[in-house]
């Protein structure tokens, strides 16, 4: 199975690919988006890495990996962000982590629990996950506040180690999660 192309009333989610690189500048060159992740803009060569990583990630379990969120037609000007569901961890592929990072000017719009609803009924439905994850600082509501209405659950807050903490990163981070189970039921 390859990475499909996903839809959703609003959005169209096509796998991230090198004609992607641009967009990925622009968005990671707001450091208001990047606020809890790494608290500044990125410059372009930590982008063109990060990408090049992001591609190779999407390739050990197939069905995995990043999508560009588009308005209705994949265009620069209807870009909407960046939408996240690779593995987990290198050992236990059964599990991937959901993430998100939507351009500001489309925040509060709901775009984000639009592409995640889409990104775990992927999940679950197409590659038969037995579980996904979610992970945030305790502190960023907007993100925790995705995470609560697709259904995740918190599971529990660590305290990880930091070189260069963020602000507010004393607060711990937050781990939610959608199971199999759950989604089924749900």
């Amino acid at each position: 199975m390859t990475q499909p192309i996903l839809r959703t009333e609003r959005l169209v989610m096509v796998p991230l690919a090198d004609r992607h690189l641009e967009l990925e500048v622009a968005l990671d060159a707001d450091a208001e988006v990047l606020r809890y992740l790494w608290g500044r803009a990125r410059s372009r060569d930590e982008v063109v890495e990060s990408h090049a990583e992001r591609i190779a990630l999407a390739r050990p379990v197939d069905g995995l990996g990043y999508w560009m969120a588009f308005r209705e037609t994949e265009s620069d000007d209807n870009f909407v962000g960046l939408m996240m569901l690779p593995p987990a961890h290198d050992h236990d592929p059964p599990v991937a982590e959901l993430g998100y990072r939507v351009a500001r000017r489309w925040w509060r719009q709901g775009f984000a629990s639009e592409a995640s609803r889409a990104l775990l009924r992927h999940a679950f439905d197409t590659v038969g996950l037995n579980r996904v994850i979610a992970q945030t600082m305790a502190v960023n509501a907007g993100s925790r506040g995705v995470m609560k209405a697709v259904g995740l659950r918190y599971v529990r807050t660590f305290f990880p180690t930091w070189d260069d903490p963020l602000p507010d990163s004393d607060q711990g981070e937050v781990e939610y999660e959608m199971t199999r189970e759950m989604w089924s039921v749900g």
